[in-house]
């Protein structure tokens, strides 16, 4: 996950000034912290790295720290210490809430649209590359290949709203500073320790039902979306760019836990049958750009299900991907 492409190598080269990670503590941060930090050293550059974040993990931003990314421990939604962070020239935008957001809408609202607001007017001199989601889509048909950057956006639910209204205040500040952006729609990355592959593959080791309503999905490995996200600097445009970000494959649910169970030796348990519709993203223009992501599904399923058959840890936050109620 922390080996750096020759392209990522050769464009974070050219690429003039530091990196700033916002909200470096999440489920992505500190694995864009290190991809980064590892291609800085390939390119043999003195580019700093610095991952911002409110640090609750413990031992978090010591490891940062040892891999030799700068940390600053920060609430970004206290407007004072959001103003005392450095300015620097590329700027990666990672905070934001989704989990247990029922229940907590004003936090939600706060964290994933007046917090970006206030970002894009302090950081309106730097590029932005903007995490968004998928969720801002409508249910597509299984068979259309996925929501376009141009399908107009229909978030359903308090989450998915809220998260346009991110990516609204960007545009919106973009417009007033010309400041460069690239959104990025990022839709289901994994990794050993969370993902859909991995409520899949927990259900099926565990001999639960995978309900299959949501019967199709797309997914990238979390080590490309990091790469993407990082070459994506060099792509920030004014008026902002728009960009799906995950795999090019519309993947059936039923079939990835067949392919599960066929690792673990078990037989899988379903749920409800496949709708006409899903969540579904087309990546045609992330290919074009950035070309297909390296890690195939069938290294991901061989990982997933070793990690999970051997107990590996993992951060425990279904993404509960079956939702179509935007109810999360």
């Amino acid at each position: 996950m922390l080996r750096p492409s020759t392209e990522l190598i050769e464009g974070l080269r050219r690429l003039d000034g530091d990196i700033l990670i916002l909200g470096a503590g999440g489920k992505m941060g500190p694995s864009l912290a290190k991809l980064a930090r590892q291609a800085c050293l390939a390119a043999g550059i003195k580019k700093k790295v610095i991952a911002v974040s409110r640090f609750s993990e413990a031992g978090l931003e010591d490891a940062l720290n040892q891999d030799g990314i700068e940390t600053i421990a920060a609430d970004l939604l206290d407007d004072n210490q959001l103003q005392t962070l450095p300015t620097v020239k590329n700027v990666l935008y990672l905070a934001g809430t989704k989990f247990g957001t029922t229940g907590r809408e004003s936090f939600t609202w706060a964290m994933n649209t007046y917090l970006p607001g206030r970002v894009a007017e302090k950081f309106h001199d730097s590029r932005i590359v903007v995490f968004s989601t998928g969720n801002v889509y409508p249910l597509t048909g299984v068979k259309s290949g996925g929501a376009t950057e141009h399908t107009v956006p229909q978030p359903l639910g308090e989450y998915a709203q809220s998260c346009l209204g991110r990516e609204r205040m960007f545009q919106y500040f973009s417009g007033i500073y010309q400041t460069p952006l690239f959104i990025y729609r990022l839709n289901y990355a994994n990794d050993v320790s969370y993902g859909v592959l991995m409520d899949i593959a927990k259900a099926v080791y565990e001999q639960r039902p995978v309900d299959l309503r949501m019967g199709y999905v797309n997914i990238i490995w979390q080590g490309d979306a990091n790469e993407i996200a990082l070459r994506a600097l060099a792509h920030c445009t004014v008026p902002p760019r728009v960009v799906n970000v995950t795999g090019p494959q519309t993947l059936s649910v039923r079939w990835l836990a067949s392919q599960f169970a066929a690792a673990m030796g078990k037989q899988p348990i379903f749920q409800h049958a496949e709708m006409e519709t899903a969540l579904l993203s087309n990546a045609s223009e992330s290919v074009k750009i950035f070309g297909e992501p390296r890690t195939p599904i069938a290294d991901m399923v061989h990982l997933l299900s070793a990690w999970v058959m051997e107990g590996g840890a993992t951060i425990n936050k279904p993404t509960h991907f079956q939702e179509r109620e935007g109810q999360f």
